[in-house]
């Protein structure tokens, strides 16, 4: 019941604030709002979010391609599910989606991510469910010091995507400059603007939620 509720799409510019929040929430590695604006300006096709029956968004996925890379592959910058929305597959729909967006508008042969040594379910959920597998041990490459495991996931170009490759490889390009002309200056400073006012909102309330309980 609680699935059917949240509804898996594509993030747009007036999402970011909300994937910020959720990061920090969720995870210990945490971006500025300059990486987010990077990610989908670059790769609009590859932010996904999971947006629950009120519009609140409970969780996401932020993609790039490493377009400089030989073989073209995409890499898994952040997943990240609030806790009350866990065990809901929502990570799995997430992953899965960008995944398919590599694939099929990019051509990427392979996807990678890094996850940490202590992170059992996370690892877990790429090897078990999504068929990574670890190449190497990154060093003390979280801030923190701890160690991470790169992973890889090959994409399997299937007999029926190539039978609609060149009929779906003309709606993605099409997708593709369509999505990426709308994000214009004007919108960058409309979504930075709206961000600004919802964490001064966020903070009068604090205030006034502290300012309550010195009088109780």
């Amino acid at each position: 019941k609680s699935v059917r509720m949240v509804n898996i799409r594509k993030a747009t510019i007036n999402d970011l604030l909300e994937m910020q929040n959720c990061n920090l929430f969720c995870l210990p590695e945490n971006y500025q709002m300059k990486y987010y604006l990077y990610h989908i300006l670059s790769w609009p096709q590859l932010l996904y979010v999971a947006e629950d029956y009120n519009k609140k968004i409970v969780g996401y996925v932020l993609a790039k391609m490493e377009d400089n890379s030989k073989p073209l592959h995409g890499h898994i910058t952040s997943l990240a599910v609030l806790r009350s929305h866990r065990k809901l597959g929502l990570a799995t729909k997430l992953m899965r989606t960008a995944q398919g967006e590599m694939e099929t508008v990019f051509k990427a042969e392979y996807v990678s991510l890094h996850v940490r040594k202590s992170n059992t379910a996370a690892y877990h959920l790429y090897t078990k469910t999504l068929g990574y597998e670890q190449h190497d041990i990154e060093s003390k490459y979280y801030a923190d010091g701890e160690d991470a495991y790169y992973m890889k996931c090959y994409l399997i170009h299937s007999k029926e995507k190539g039978k609609k490759g060149g009929k779906g490889k003309g709606d993605d390009t099409k997708g593709k400059s369509k999505t990426t002309k709308s994000i214009t200056k004007e919108a960058i400073a409309a979504a930075i603007k709206k961000a600004e006012k919802q964490k001064e909102k966020q903070q009068k309330l604090k205030d006034r939620q502290t300012s309550a309980k010195q009088f109780q």
